[in-house]
């Protein structure tokens, strides 16, 4: 990727931890996909994925596909880096809040409130992980 003032090179993520609760959320990243938990017992959904519902506590919780699409409710710049980069609270429209990095955007321009989709960018592992860009 090429850079310019406006556009900062983006830097590595790093390879999360996973387990049996987590792997198929980050398969569905490796293939582009953003999956939510959502439970069957009380209707909602929720995140870190988890077998539990921390709503019911209902053991009825599945996989579905999220649209990918929120808006940013909380973010913060760290400039005083080798590498300057954006973490973000981002409200999806399923109703979850996620804490995510943003890229692919200039940190000048960022606002609470921005509409932002979900991209999915490569670990330092094996693992891809889901961050969000300016919609």
């Amino acid at each position: 990727m090429t850079t310019t003032p406006d556009t900062p090179a983006q830097r590595a993520f790093t390879a999360p931890g996973t387990n049996i609760e987590n792997q198929a959320y980050f398969d569905a990243a490796r293939e582009g996909r953003l999956l939510l938990k959502h439970c069957a017992g009380c209707g909602q959904y929720h995140f870190y994925p988890r077998a539990i519902c921390p709503h019911c506590f209902s053991e009825d919780t599945h996989w579905k596909e999220s649209a990918g699409q929120g808006t940013i409710y909380s973010f913060s710049v760290m400039r005083r880096v080798p590498q300057p980069y954006a973490i973000a609270y981002v409200a999806l429209d399923e109703g979850v809040t996620v804490m995510t990095g943003l890229v692919d955007c200039d940190f000048d321009q960022l606002a609470i409130g921005q509409r932002v989709r979900a991209v999915f960018r490569p670990t330092d592992g094996e693992a891809t992980v889901p961050a969000f860009t300016p919609a």
